[in-house]
């Protein structure tokens, strides 16, 4: 695939209702490659986004599906195979006292396969990103929202985009470069 000339387009925002409201309307234009920053979370804007990504739980559920096998295959390796001991006539696979290592390995593996998939899944670390190139957008982690239109999207064209951006009443407009 080609790369475009630009990154894209950002649009600078007074407050986080304007910019959820952009969010949709560029959603209802047609745009899907976006992104949006702003200063704190806004609860509407991941819906308005439709990021609903369902990867990370997947990658959890397998890394604790793993923990748990693991844990258990663990304990019995060496209880069974490995280091058979027989002590008070107590069976060699004696699964209730596998139960809470299992568990913890489970835990154990779910969570770093968490940490580790979020961190994956955000493309982190990240220490420089295109929207990095215009000056307002130090802005975006004190006051200023945010939004960014990707020229990687099909509906992209410079000066529809452009023009679509400027109907929102954005404070300013700002052509990213790569």
């Amino acid at each position: 695939m080609k790369r475009p000339p630009i990154y894209g387009l950002l649009a600078e925002f007074d407050t986080p209702t304007e910019l959820v409201t952009a969010v949709r309307k560029a959603r209802a234009a047609g745009y899907r490659v976006m992104d949006a920053y702003s200063p704190f979370p806004i609860e509407e804007l991941a819906e308005a986004l439709h990021f609903h990504d369902r990867r990370l739980s997947m990658i959890v559920l397998g890394g604790g599906i793993t923990g748990g096998l693991v844990g258990y295959l663990l304990q019995y390796w060496t209880s069974v195979v490995e280091y058979p001991l027989n002590i008070g006539g107590r069976p060699l696979h004696s699964w209730p006292s596998f139960i809470p290592v299992t568990f913890e390995t489970t835990v154990l593996f779910a969570a770093l396969s968490a940490v580790l998939g979020m961190l994956a899944l955000n493309g982190l670390p990240m220490p420089y990103h295109p929207v990095f190139n215009v000056p307002r957008f130090a802005l975006a982690s004190r006051d200023q929202f945010f939004l960014c239109i990707e020229a990687v999207d099909p509906h992209f064209d410079r000066e529809i985009t452009r023009r679509f951006l400027e109907r929102l009443d954005p404070q300013s407009i700002a052509e990213v470069a790569h």
